[in-house]
């Protein structure tokens, strides 16, 4: 079988591939606003499970967009997530995002993709 060719840029290609896969925008919409422990990022995202929470966090770290610190705090030490540069500059494409869905969205769309 020929391999397909596509005339789309490779680079946008991957970054639509990371972007687009399921929970990523979410993970990285959370990790925007605050850096979380696990058990608050899973809380804020609806309907994702423990191992796939772990797997899709081991993705953007693999990719630098997600970093996993080591905190210390009242002689406890915590793990929490935070988004890289790479990560925090998506901050105009998720803005962009909300812009467009705000716009073009409807309630309807969302009540029949749940």
């Amino acid at each position: 079988m020929a391999e397909r060719k596509t005339n789309l840029c490779p680079k946008f290609e991957q970054g639509i591939n990371i972007l687009g896969k399921k929970w990523n925008g979410q993970i990285i919409e959370s990790l925007r606003l605050e850096p979380m422990r696990f058990c608050s990022l899973r809380n804020n995202i609806a309907g994702i499970s423990d191992r796939v929470l772990t797997e899709r966090l081991k993705g953007l770290q693999a990719v630098d967009i997600v970093t996993r610190e080591e905190v210390e705090e009242n002689e406890h030490t915590y793990t929490r997530y935070c988004l890289t540069k790479k990560g925090s500059d998506l901050q105009p494409v998720l803005e962009s995002l909300h812009h467009w869905a705000d716009e073009w969205v409807c309630n309807e769309e969302i009540a029949q993709a749940n």
